[in-house]
Protein backbone atom coordinates (compact mmCIF):
# COMPACT_ATOMS: atom_id res chain seq x y z
CA UNK A 1 0.00 0.00 0.00
CA UNK A 2 0.91 3.66 -0.11
CA UNK A 3 3.26 4.64 1.87
CA UNK A 4 3.48 8.94 3.10
CA UNK A 5 6.05 10.90 0.51
CA UNK A 6 4.11 14.43 0.97
CA UNK A 7 4.43 16.50 4.16
CA UNK A 8 0.58 18.33 3.69
CA UNK A 9 1.28 20.85 6.60
CA UNK A 10 4.65 21.97 5.01
CA UNK A 11 3.16 22.32 2.06
CA UNK A 12 -0.07 24.70 3.13
CA UNK A 13 2.67 26.59 4.93
CA UNK A 14 5.06 26.58 1.70
CA UNK A 15 2.13 27.82 -0.84
CA UNK A 16 0.56 30.29 1.58
CA UNK A 17 3.73 32.01 1.84
CA UNK A 18 4.56 31.79 -1.84
CA UNK A 19 1.24 33.33 -2.98
CA UNK A 20 1.49 36.41 -0.53
CA UNK A 21 4.53 37.12 -1.47
CA UNK A 22 3.57 37.12 -5.09
CA UNK A 23 0.82 39.71 -3.96
CA UNK A 24 3.17 41.87 -2.82
CA UNK A 25 5.58 41.65 -5.80
CA UNK A 26 2.53 43.17 -7.77
CA UNK A 27 1.53 45.94 -5.18
CA UNK A 28 -1.06 43.99 -3.48
CA UNK A 29 -3.87 43.36 -5.97
CA UNK A 30 -3.52 39.53 -7.50
CA UNK A 31 -5.69 37.31 -9.87
CA UNK A 32 -4.66 34.12 -9.15
CA UNK A 33 -5.56 31.34 -11.92
CA UNK A 34 -6.23 28.03 -10.17
CA UNK A 35 -6.26 24.82 -12.55
CA UNK A 36 -7.43 21.69 -11.74
CA UNK A 37 -9.20 20.90 -8.95
CA UNK A 38 -9.75 23.02 -5.63
CA UNK A 39 -11.97 20.27 -3.87
CA UNK A 40 -11.63 17.05 -3.99
CA UNK A 41 -8.43 16.67 -5.82
CA UNK A 42 -8.36 12.60 -5.80
CA UNK A 43 -5.63 12.54 -8.32
CA UNK A 44 -3.00 14.56 -6.31
CA UNK A 45 -3.94 12.33 -3.43
CA UNK A 46 -3.10 9.44 -5.19
CA UNK A 47 0.50 10.39 -6.54
CA UNK A 48 1.39 12.57 -3.90
CA UNK A 49 0.57 10.06 -1.01
CA UNK A 50 0.13 12.34 1.99
CA UNK A 51 -1.31 15.25 0.37
CA UNK A 52 -5.28 15.38 1.23
CA UNK A 53 -7.87 15.65 -1.01
CA UNK A 54 -9.17 19.12 -0.06
CA UNK A 55 -5.43 20.61 0.55
CA UNK A 56 -5.68 23.83 -1.34
CA UNK A 57 -9.00 24.35 -0.51
CA UNK A 58 -7.01 24.73 3.45
CA UNK A 59 -4.36 26.81 2.36
CA UNK A 60 -6.84 29.05 1.14
CA UNK A 61 -8.72 28.93 3.95
CA UNK A 62 -5.97 30.41 5.83
CA UNK A 63 -6.21 33.36 3.65
CA UNK A 64 -10.12 33.68 3.50
CA UNK A 65 -9.57 37.26 4.94
CA UNK A 66 -7.69 38.60 1.69
CA UNK A 67 -9.06 36.17 -0.30
CA UNK A 68 -12.51 36.10 -2.79
CA UNK A 69 -14.08 33.77 -5.68
CA UNK A 70 -15.02 34.32 -9.09
CA UNK A 71 -16.31 31.47 -10.85
CA UNK A 72 -15.66 31.06 -14.63
CA UNK A 73 -18.55 28.99 -16.58
CA UNK A 74 -18.42 29.12 -20.61
CA UNK A 75 -22.20 29.82 -22.11
CA UNK A 76 -20.73 26.71 -24.75
CA UNK A 77 -20.81 24.59 -21.30
CA UNK A 78 -24.33 25.39 -20.36
CA UNK A 79 -25.27 25.08 -23.62
CA UNK A 80 -23.91 21.02 -23.84
CA UNK A 81 -25.02 20.58 -20.42
CA UNK A 82 -21.46 19.51 -20.00
CA UNK A 83 -20.44 17.22 -17.11
CA UNK A 84 -18.07 16.55 -14.74
CA UNK A 85 -16.72 13.15 -15.38
CA UNK A 86 -15.98 11.90 -11.97
CA UNK A 87 -19.25 13.54 -10.72
CA UNK A 88 -21.25 13.31 -13.21
CA UNK A 89 -22.90 16.48 -12.44
CA UNK A 90 -23.50 19.13 -14.90
CA UNK A 91 -20.86 22.11 -14.59
CA UNK A 92 -23.80 24.77 -14.10
CA UNK A 93 -24.88 22.07 -10.96
CA UNK A 94 -20.99 22.43 -10.35
CA UNK A 95 -20.86 26.08 -9.70
CA UNK A 96 -23.73 25.81 -7.40
CA UNK A 97 -22.12 22.89 -5.47
CA UNK A 98 -18.34 25.00 -5.15
CA UNK A 99 -20.38 28.17 -4.02
CA UNK A 100 -21.49 26.39 -1.42
CA UNK A 101 -18.59 24.40 -0.59
CA UNK A 102 -16.75 27.73 -0.44
CA UNK A 103 -18.78 29.45 1.47
CA UNK A 104 -18.91 26.36 4.25
CA UNK A 105 -15.35 27.39 5.04
CA UNK A 106 -15.42 30.84 5.20
CA UNK A 107 -14.57 31.87 1.58
CA UNK A 108 -16.17 34.52 0.03
CA UNK A 109 -17.87 33.95 -3.72
CA UNK A 110 -17.97 37.72 -4.91
CA UNK A 111 -19.28 36.88 -8.42
CA UNK A 112 -20.11 34.09 -11.53
CA UNK A 113 -18.73 35.03 -14.81
CA UNK A 114 -20.57 33.63 -17.85
CA UNK A 115 -17.88 33.31 -20.31
CA UNK A 116 -18.41 33.39 -24.71
CA UNK A 117 -21.45 34.90 -23.57
CA UNK A 118 -24.37 34.46 -26.33
CA UNK A 119 -28.15 34.56 -25.06
CA UNK A 120 -29.69 31.46 -25.00
CA UNK A 121 -32.76 29.94 -23.19
CA UNK A 122 -30.23 27.89 -21.01
CA UNK A 123 -28.11 30.60 -20.21
CA UNK A 124 -30.30 32.68 -19.67
CA UNK A 125 -32.25 30.25 -17.40
CA UNK A 126 -29.23 29.99 -15.39
CA UNK A 127 -28.44 33.74 -14.74
CA UNK A 128 -31.77 33.90 -13.73
CA UNK A 129 -31.56 31.33 -11.08
CA UNK A 130 -28.22 32.43 -9.87
CA UNK A 131 -29.68 36.37 -9.46
CA UNK A 132 -32.55 34.58 -7.52
CA UNK A 133 -29.48 32.84 -5.55
CA UNK A 134 -28.33 36.64 -4.90
CA UNK A 135 -24.93 35.83 -6.22
CA UNK A 136 -23.95 38.56 -9.03
CA UNK A 137 -23.61 37.26 -12.92
CA UNK A 138 -20.77 39.49 -15.22
CA UNK A 139 -20.97 38.68 -18.64
CA UNK A 140 -17.48 38.40 -21.50
CA UNK A 141 -17.83 37.89 -24.66
CA UNK A 142 -15.89 36.33 -27.53
CA UNK A 143 -12.84 38.30 -29.29
CA UNK A 144 -12.56 37.45 -32.94
CA UNK A 145 -9.43 36.37 -33.69
CA UNK A 146 -8.32 35.27 -29.82
CA UNK A 147 -5.70 34.64 -28.90
CA UNK A 148 -3.42 36.03 -31.78
CA UNK A 149 -5.17 39.19 -32.17
CA UNK A 150 -2.99 41.12 -29.56
CA UNK A 151 -4.21 44.71 -30.75
CA UNK A 152 -8.01 43.95 -30.98
CA UNK A 153 -7.52 41.83 -27.56
CA UNK A 154 -6.25 44.83 -25.51
CA UNK A 155 -8.96 47.12 -26.52
CA UNK A 156 -12.03 48.67 -25.68
CA UNK A 157 -13.25 46.41 -28.60
CA UNK A 158 -11.47 43.55 -27.02
CA UNK A 159 -11.22 43.33 -23.23
CA UNK A 160 -13.20 46.69 -22.73
CA UNK A 161 -16.40 45.34 -24.08
CA UNK A 162 -16.22 42.87 -21.41
CA UNK A 163 -18.19 43.58 -17.86
CA UNK A 164 -15.79 44.89 -15.43
CA UNK A 165 -16.29 42.74 -12.25
CA UNK A 166 -15.98 44.43 -8.90
CA UNK A 167 -13.53 42.69 -6.51
CA UNK A 168 -12.85 43.83 -2.91
CA UNK A 169 -10.14 41.68 -1.89
CA UNK A 170 -6.09 41.69 -2.38
CA UNK A 171 -6.30 37.85 -3.58
CA UNK A 172 -8.99 36.95 -6.18
CA UNK A 173 -8.95 33.32 -6.78
CA UNK A 174 -9.82 32.30 -10.71
CA UNK A 175 -11.82 29.14 -10.31
CA UNK A 176 -13.93 26.77 -12.75
CA UNK A 177 -16.02 23.54 -12.92
CA UNK A 178 -14.12 22.70 -15.44
CA UNK A 179 -11.50 22.97 -18.58
CA UNK A 180 -12.52 25.21 -21.07
CA UNK A 181 -13.94 27.73 -19.19
CA UNK A 182 -12.07 30.77 -19.45
CA UNK A 183 -10.19 30.92 -16.33
CA UNK A 184 -7.07 32.83 -17.92
CA UNK A 185 -9.32 35.04 -20.31
CA UNK A 186 -11.02 36.35 -17.15
CA UNK A 187 -7.61 37.23 -15.24
CA UNK A 188 -6.24 39.09 -18.27
CA UNK A 189 -9.46 40.98 -19.33
CA UNK A 190 -9.98 41.77 -15.12
CA UNK A 191 -5.90 43.19 -15.54
CA UNK A 192 -7.37 44.80 -18.75
CA UNK A 193 -9.63 46.89 -16.67
CA UNK A 194 -7.69 47.44 -13.45
CA UNK A 195 -5.24 49.14 -15.52
CA UNK A 196 -7.87 51.99 -16.93
CA UNK A 197 -8.68 52.51 -13.52
CA UNK A 198 -5.10 52.79 -12.23
CA UNK A 199 -5.12 50.21 -9.86
CA UNK A 200 -1.96 48.15 -10.29
CA UNK A 201 -2.63 44.42 -9.97
CA UNK A 202 -0.64 41.42 -11.18
CA UNK A 203 -1.74 37.78 -12.59
CA UNK A 204 -0.28 34.03 -11.77
CA UNK A 205 -1.07 30.47 -12.50
CA UNK A 206 -1.53 27.73 -9.74
CA UNK A 207 -1.60 24.21 -11.33
CA UNK A 208 -0.55 21.35 -9.24
CA UNK A 209 0.64 18.88 -12.49
CA UNK A 210 3.05 19.07 -13.92
CA UNK A 211 5.52 19.75 -11.36
CA UNK A 212 7.90 22.10 -12.58
CA UNK A 213 10.91 20.86 -10.62
CA UNK A 214 10.70 17.60 -11.26
CA UNK A 215 12.76 16.02 -14.07
CA UNK A 216 10.26 16.20 -17.16
CA UNK A 217 9.56 12.19 -16.54
CA UNK A 218 9.66 12.01 -13.29
CA UNK A 219 6.67 9.30 -12.56
CA UNK A 220 4.46 11.84 -10.78
CA UNK A 221 4.76 14.00 -14.19
CA UNK A 222 4.13 10.80 -16.39
CA UNK A 223 0.89 10.35 -14.12
CA UNK A 224 -0.38 14.15 -15.23
CA UNK A 225 0.15 13.28 -18.74
CA UNK A 226 -2.23 9.70 -18.14
CA UNK A 227 -5.02 12.06 -16.62
CA UNK A 228 -5.10 14.66 -19.21
CA UNK A 229 -4.36 11.95 -21.98
CA UNK A 230 -7.67 12.93 -23.91
CA UNK A 231 -6.86 16.91 -23.65
CA UNK A 232 -3.05 16.09 -25.93
CA UNK A 233 -1.55 18.00 -22.71
CA UNK A 234 2.24 16.62 -22.95
CA UNK A 235 5.29 17.88 -20.97
CA UNK A 236 7.83 19.72 -21.94
CA UNK A 237 10.77 21.32 -20.96
CA UNK A 238 9.69 25.08 -20.60
CA UNK A 239 11.97 26.70 -23.63
CA UNK A 240 11.79 30.02 -22.53
CA UNK A 241 12.75 29.44 -18.68
CA UNK A 242 15.63 27.48 -20.04
CA UNK A 243 17.28 31.14 -22.43
CA UNK A 244 16.27 33.17 -19.80
CA UNK A 245 18.00 31.69 -16.94
CA UNK A 246 19.92 28.55 -18.06
CA UNK A 247 17.63 26.26 -15.94
CA UNK A 248 15.29 23.42 -16.91
CA UNK A 249 11.75 23.41 -15.67
CA UNK A 250 8.74 21.67 -16.45
CA UNK A 251 5.19 22.77 -18.01
CA UNK A 252 2.79 21.48 -20.22
CA UNK A 253 2.53 22.03 -24.07
CA UNK A 254 -0.61 24.47 -24.11
CA UNK A 255 1.32 27.05 -21.54
CA UNK A 256 4.52 27.08 -23.18
CA UNK A 257 2.71 27.80 -27.00
CA UNK A 258 0.39 30.44 -25.50
CA UNK A 259 3.40 32.24 -23.35
CA UNK A 260 3.94 34.41 -26.54
CA UNK A 261 0.78 35.90 -26.83
CA UNK A 262 0.47 36.23 -22.89
CA UNK A 263 4.31 38.09 -23.18
CA UNK A 264 2.62 40.33 -26.20
CA UNK A 265 -0.80 40.76 -24.15
CA UNK A 266 1.12 41.79 -20.57
CA UNK A 267 3.63 44.37 -22.83
CA UNK A 268 0.02 46.05 -24.13
CA UNK A 269 -1.42 46.25 -20.62
CA UNK A 270 1.55 47.46 -19.10
CA UNK A 271 4.56 48.52 -21.64
CA UNK A 272 6.43 45.58 -20.25
CA UNK A 273 5.54 42.25 -19.19
CA UNK A 274 6.84 40.84 -15.52
CA UNK A 275 7.87 37.46 -16.88
CA UNK A 276 9.97 35.54 -18.77
CA UNK A 277 8.99 32.13 -18.86
CA UNK A 278 6.04 30.66 -18.23
CA UNK A 279 7.18 28.30 -15.22
CA UNK A 280 7.17 32.41 -13.81
CA UNK A 281 4.15 32.32 -13.80
CA UNK A 282 3.35 29.48 -11.56
CA UNK A 283 3.56 29.59 -7.96
CA UNK A 284 3.52 25.75 -6.96
CA UNK A 285 5.18 24.59 -4.17
CA UNK A 286 4.35 21.29 -4.58
CA UNK A 287 7.58 19.69 -5.39
CA UNK A 288 9.25 21.01 -2.22
CA UNK A 289 6.84 19.31 0.05
CA UNK A 290 7.86 15.58 -1.32
CA UNK A 291 9.12 14.03 1.44
CA UNK A 292 10.06 10.36 -0.25
CA UNK A 293 10.31 10.48 -3.97
CA UNK A 294 10.34 6.43 -3.92
CA UNK A 295 7.00 6.23 -2.34
CA UNK A 296 5.00 9.14 -4.55
CA UNK A 297 6.92 6.94 -7.81
CA UNK A 298 5.19 4.22 -6.79
CA UNK A 299 2.23 5.40 -6.24
CA UNK A 300 2.03 7.61 -9.64
CA UNK A 301 2.93 4.41 -11.53
CA UNK A 302 -0.19 2.90 -10.13
CA UNK A 303 -1.85 5.27 -11.13
CA UNK A 304 -0.71 5.34 -14.81
CA UNK A 305 -1.86 1.64 -14.76
CA UNK A 306 -4.93 2.36 -12.95
CA UNK A 307 -5.70 5.14 -15.88
CA UNK A 308 -4.57 2.44 -18.38
CA UNK A 309 -7.59 0.20 -17.27
CA UNK A 310 -9.76 2.95 -16.86
CA UNK A 311 -8.67 3.84 -20.81
CA UNK A 312 -10.08 0.62 -22.11
CA UNK A 313 -12.68 0.20 -20.00
CA UNK A 314 -13.83 3.52 -21.85
CA UNK A 315 -13.51 2.17 -25.37
CA UNK A 316 -15.39 -1.85 -24.17
CA UNK A 317 -18.38 0.53 -23.25
CA UNK A 318 -18.10 2.33 -25.89
CA UNK A 319 -17.56 6.00 -24.18
CA UNK A 320 -14.71 6.83 -25.54
CA UNK A 321 -12.37 6.30 -28.56
CA UNK A 322 -9.26 4.28 -28.95
CA UNK A 323 -6.61 7.30 -29.12
CA UNK A 324 -6.44 8.01 -25.96
CA UNK A 325 -5.95 3.57 -24.58
CA UNK A 326 -3.44 3.65 -27.23
CA UNK A 327 -2.03 7.17 -25.96
CA UNK A 328 -2.02 5.37 -22.22
CA UNK A 329 -0.50 1.63 -23.23
CA UNK A 330 2.15 4.05 -24.71
CA UNK A 331 3.03 5.98 -21.52
CA UNK A 332 2.81 2.91 -19.35
CA UNK A 333 5.17 0.94 -21.94
CA UNK A 334 7.61 3.69 -22.00
CA UNK A 335 7.99 3.98 -18.74
CA UNK A 336 8.29 0.17 -17.97
CA UNK A 337 4.38 -0.21 -15.64
CA UNK A 338 3.54 -3.64 -15.24
CA UNK A 339 0.72 -5.77 -13.67
CA UNK A 340 2.94 -6.52 -11.64
CA UNK A 341 2.88 -3.37 -9.60
CA UNK A 342 -1.03 -3.96 -8.38
CA UNK A 343 -1.05 -7.37 -7.17
CA UNK A 344 -4.82 -7.06 -6.79
CA UNK A 345 -4.44 -8.22 -10.55
CA UNK A 346 -3.55 -11.02 -10.88
CA UNK A 347 -5.30 -12.17 -7.56
CA UNK A 348 -9.10 -11.21 -9.12
CA UNK A 349 -7.99 -13.11 -12.50
CA UNK A 350 -7.12 -15.95 -10.88
CA UNK A 351 -10.02 -16.28 -8.69
CA UNK A 352 -11.96 -15.92 -11.44
CA UNK A 353 -10.22 -18.52 -13.57
CA UNK A 354 -10.55 -20.77 -10.36
CA UNK A 355 -14.16 -20.40 -10.25
CA UNK A 356 -15.28 -19.38 -13.55
CA UNK A 357 -17.36 -16.72 -12.82
CA UNK A 358 -16.66 -12.61 -12.12
CA UNK A 359 -13.99 -12.18 -8.92
CA UNK A 360 -13.10 -8.72 -7.75
CA UNK A 361 -10.05 -8.79 -5.34
CA UNK A 362 -8.93 -5.72 -2.36
CA UNK A 363 -5.92 -5.05 -1.06
CA UNK A 364 -6.14 -4.13 2.56
CA UNK A 365 -3.88 -1.69 3.76
CA UNK A 366 -1.69 -4.17 5.52
CA UNK A 367 -0.66 -5.71 2.06
CA UNK A 368 -2.89 -8.55 2.64
CA UNK A 369 -5.34 -9.83 -0.37
CA UNK A 370 -9.21 -10.49 -0.09
CA UNK A 371 -11.30 -11.81 -2.97
CA UNK A 372 -14.83 -12.32 -3.17
CA UNK A 373 -16.37 -14.46 -6.45
CA UNK A 374 -20.19 -14.32 -7.78
CA UNK A 375 -22.69 -16.99 -6.13
CA UNK A 376 -26.43 -16.99 -5.62
CA UNK A 377 -26.79 -14.06 -3.02
CA UNK A 378 -24.31 -11.80 -3.98
CA UNK A 379 -22.44 -10.44 -6.71
CA UNK A 380 -18.19 -10.48 -6.51
CA UNK A 381 -18.20 -7.05 -5.27
CA UNK A 382 -20.32 -7.54 -2.63
CA UNK A 383 -18.48 -10.50 -1.20
CA UNK A 384 -15.14 -9.07 -1.35
CA UNK A 385 -16.70 -5.81 -0.08
CA UNK A 386 -18.17 -8.15 3.04
CA UNK A 387 -14.67 -10.21 3.08
CA UNK A 388 -12.57 -7.74 3.14
CA UNK A 389 -14.87 -5.73 6.05
CA UNK A 390 -14.59 -9.08 8.23
CA UNK A 391 -11.00 -9.29 7.77
CA UNK A 392 -10.55 -5.88 9.26
CA UNK A 393 -12.91 -6.30 11.73
CA UNK A 394 -11.25 -9.88 13.04
CA UNK A 395 -14.40 -11.95 12.28
CA UNK A 396 -13.68 -15.28 11.52
CA UNK A 397 -14.41 -16.03 7.59
CA UNK A 398 -16.68 -18.81 8.32
CA UNK A 399 -19.26 -16.31 10.32
CA UNK A 400 -22.27 -15.36 8.48
CA UNK A 401 -22.97 -12.01 9.15
CA UNK A 402 -25.93 -12.04 6.86
CA UNK A 403 -28.17 -14.70 7.67
CA UNK A 404 -29.14 -16.69 4.01
CA UNK A 405 -33.07 -15.51 4.85
CA UNK A 406 -32.84 -12.33 5.35
CA UNK A 407 -31.45 -11.47 1.47
CA UNK A 408 -33.84 -13.92 -0.20
CA UNK A 409 -36.43 -11.57 0.65
CA UNK A 410 -34.86 -8.42 -0.55
CA UNK A 411 -34.22 -10.78 -3.91
CA UNK A 412 -37.88 -11.70 -4.55
CA UNK A 413 -38.42 -7.72 -4.25
CA UNK A 414 -35.86 -7.12 -6.60
CA UNK A 415 -36.57 -9.16 -9.35
CA UNK A 416 -40.19 -9.86 -8.48
CA UNK A 417 -41.21 -6.14 -7.80
CA UNK A 418 -38.89 -3.85 -9.08
CA UNK A 419 -38.05 -5.92 -12.61
CA UNK A 420 -34.36 -6.06 -12.06
CA UNK A 421 -32.83 -9.53 -13.78
CA UNK A 422 -29.72 -9.53 -11.50
CA UNK A 423 -31.80 -11.04 -7.74
CA UNK A 424 -27.74 -10.70 -6.38
CA UNK A 425 -26.88 -7.74 -3.67
CA UNK A 426 -25.27 -4.46 -5.08
CA UNK A 427 -22.70 -3.65 -2.93
CA UNK A 428 -24.86 -0.81 -1.98
CA UNK A 429 -27.85 -2.95 -0.81
CA UNK A 430 -24.76 -5.07 1.46
CA UNK A 431 -24.09 -2.24 3.38
CA UNK A 432 -27.82 -1.29 4.24
CA UNK A 433 -28.75 -5.04 5.04
CA UNK A 434 -24.98 -5.31 7.06
CA UNK A 435 -26.16 -2.04 8.73
CA UNK A 436 -29.77 -3.46 9.60
CA UNK A 437 -28.04 -6.61 11.26
CA UNK A 438 -25.07 -4.92 13.30
CA UNK A 439 -28.57 -2.92 15.52
CA UNK A 440 -28.19 -6.60 17.09
CA UNK A 441 -24.90 -8.07 16.06
CA UNK A 442 -21.66 -6.93 17.15
CA UNK A 443 -20.28 -8.53 14.65
CA UNK A 444 -21.76 -6.69 11.63
CA UNK A 445 -21.18 -3.41 13.70
CA UNK A 446 -17.64 -3.86 14.08
CA UNK A 447 -17.47 -4.67 10.23
CA UNK A 448 -19.50 -1.14 9.33
CA UNK A 449 -16.99 0.74 11.77
CA UNK A 450 -13.65 -0.32 9.27
CA UNK A 451 -15.50 1.05 6.35
CA UNK A 452 -12.92 4.07 6.50
CA UNK A 453 -10.35 1.35 6.99
CA UNK A 454 -10.56 0.90 2.81
CA UNK A 455 -9.87 4.55 1.47
CA UNK A 456 -6.86 4.52 -0.02
CA UNK A 457 -7.16 0.40 -0.93
CA UNK A 458 -6.52 -1.05 -3.97
CA UNK A 459 -9.43 -3.21 -6.40
CA UNK A 460 -9.17 -4.79 -9.17
CA UNK A 461 -12.61 -7.14 -10.75
CA UNK A 462 -12.06 -9.42 -13.79
CA UNK A 463 -15.51 -7.56 -15.24
CA UNK A 464 -16.81 -4.18 -15.70
CA UNK A 465 -18.80 -3.52 -12.68
CA UNK A 466 -22.57 -1.67 -12.72
CA UNK A 467 -22.35 1.58 -12.20
CA UNK A 468 -23.85 1.09 -8.85
CA UNK A 469 -21.09 -1.09 -7.64
CA UNK A 470 -18.58 1.59 -8.92
CA UNK A 471 -19.91 4.42 -7.63
CA UNK A 472 -19.71 2.93 -4.19
CA UNK A 473 -16.21 1.87 -4.10
CA UNK A 474 -15.51 5.54 -5.37
CA UNK A 475 -17.40 6.79 -2.38
CA UNK A 476 -15.41 4.30 0.02
CA UNK A 477 -11.86 5.87 -1.53
CA UNK A 478 -11.21 2.37 -3.21
CA UNK A 479 -9.21 2.97 -6.08
CA UNK A 480 -10.76 0.58 -8.74
CA UNK A 481 -10.00 -0.94 -12.16
CA UNK A 482 -11.71 -3.33 -13.96
CA UNK A 483 -10.86 -6.01 -17.12
CA UNK A 484 -12.09 -4.22 -20.08
CA UNK A 485 -15.45 -6.85 -20.75
CA UNK A 486 -19.09 -7.33 -19.34
CA UNK A 487 -20.06 -10.20 -17.57
CA UNK A 488 -23.04 -10.47 -19.97
CA UNK A 489 -23.34 -9.69 -23.85
CA UNK A 490 -26.10 -6.99 -23.63
CA UNK A 491 -26.27 -3.75 -25.50
CA UNK A 492 -28.10 -1.61 -22.70
CA UNK A 493 -26.67 -1.47 -19.34
CA UNK A 494 -27.99 0.47 -16.67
Amino acid sequence: MNKIGFDNAEYIRLQSTRIKERISSFGGKLYLEFGGKLFDDYHASRVLPGFLPDTKVKMLAEMREQAEIIIAISAASIEKSKRRGDLGITYENEVLRLIDAFRSIGLYVGSVVITRHVPSPATDHFESHLTQLGVRVYHHYTIPGYPSNVPLIVSDEGYGKNDYIETSRPLVVVTAPGPGSGKMATCLSQLYHENKRGVKAGYAKFETFPIWNLPLKHPVNLAYEAATADLDDVNMIDPYHLEAYGKKTVNYNRDVEIFPVLDAIFKKIYGSSPYKSPTDMGVNMAGFAITDDDAVSAASRREILRRSYQAAVDVASGAAGEEVMLRLELLKNTAGITDDERPVIAAARAKAESTGSPALAIELPDGRIVTGKTSSLLGASSAALLNALKTLAGVDDARHLIPPEKIEPIQHLKVQHLGNRNPRLHTDELLITLAICAVTDEDAARTIECLDMLHGCEAHSSVILSRVDESLFRKLGVNLTCEPRYEINRLYRK
